[in-house]
């Protein structure tokens, strides 16, 4: 494949394996999870939305782990991971917006 001088060649995406997927979530949600307990929350990139729902996952094991509320706020770049609030219901400003959008929580700062 020949490109235009100056140009990048476009890197090339291959999914995840369905073991991959589950291997990540694994490996990653321990990391998550003292992250969490540490400073409160954790942001990763997230371009694709394979990697938001990979990461979505990650937080819903860490929950589960942590029996507590967990968070998932995604703008198409970045995933930020934090705690929620027991009980509460979120506002719209707090609401996880749909993946690509570019809103985000008043309360995050990506």
């Amino acid at each position: 494949m020949t490109h235009a001088f100056g140009t990048q060649p476009v890197p090339r995406h291959t999914p995840l394996s369905a073991e991959e997927k589950v291997r990540g979530v694994a490996n990653f949600s321990p990391l998550v999870a003292q992250k969490l307990l540490g400073s409160g929350r954790f942001r990763v990139s997230a371009d694709t939305p394979e990697m938001v729902e990979l990461f979505q996952a990650v937080a819903r094991r860490v929950g589960e782990m942590l029996q507590r509320p967990v968070v998932s706020y995604a703008n198409g770049r970045y995933i930020v991971i934090t705690f929620g609030q027991e009980g509460a219901s979120l506002s719209p400003a707090e609401e996880p917006a749909p993946y690509g959008s570019d809103r985000q929580a008043s309360s995050i700062h990506l």
